[in-house]
């Protein structure tokens, strides 16, 4: 999709979905109903699939906390107190945010949980709108990353140690 002002102008349907989020991925998530901007790449954590929830650390402005609590007695939130989270232009309910849990809900306490059913994805870099329920929001692990950032370094000082070996051997041709 592509916007003039607040006016679309052009909507891609030849989209490609893409199964995994990348996280060098820019893209911004809106209301499915409303296209109001909910909160963006930059403060997603992860996804809760057994509640088809992308995780989120920030969102904008948009997005009303209810004042209302629930307690939900059976289910993935059973045991929970939380509000809902509805977009302030057409107050669809769009998430929650889990305020007690018991203790394997404890990770995501205070974290945004936005039902990805209820959420677009503005992809930054091809100018196109997909529903984030095409998305994977699995983010790599502190192992994986970690591994990953250790192998560049080893490369990053075999580089470097190649190039210190030719800068002595000129030296001392000299």
């Amino acid at each position: 999709m592509e916007f003039d002002g607040s006016v679309l102008i052009k909507c891609r349907r030849d989209v490609k979905p893409v199964t995994e989020f990348e996280t060098n991925l820019k893209m911004t998530l809106h209301c499915q109903q409303c296209i109001t901007v909910l909160g963006d790449s930059f403060s997603i954590c992860g996804e809760v699939k057994s509640m088809n929830a992308i995780l989120c650390t920030k969102v904008t402005d948009d997005v009303v906390i209810s004042d209302a609590k629930q307690f939900k007695q059976k289910g993935d939130l059973s045991k929970c107190i939380y509000s809902s989270l509805k977009c302030r232009s057409c107050h669809m309910v769009v998430g929650k945010v889990i305020h007690s849990s018991p203790s394997h809900l404890a990770a995501i306490r205070s974290i945004f949980l936005l039902h990805k059913s209820n959420i677009s994805c503005y992809i930054l870099n091809s100018s196109s709108m997909v529903k984030a329920s095409t998305f994977s929001f699995d983010l790599m692990g502190m192992k994986d990353s970690m591994s990953e950032v250790k192998e560049q370094f080893e490369a990053q000082l075999g580089q470097m140690s190649r190039i210190k070996r030719i800068l002595a051997d000129r030296s001392a041709a000299m």
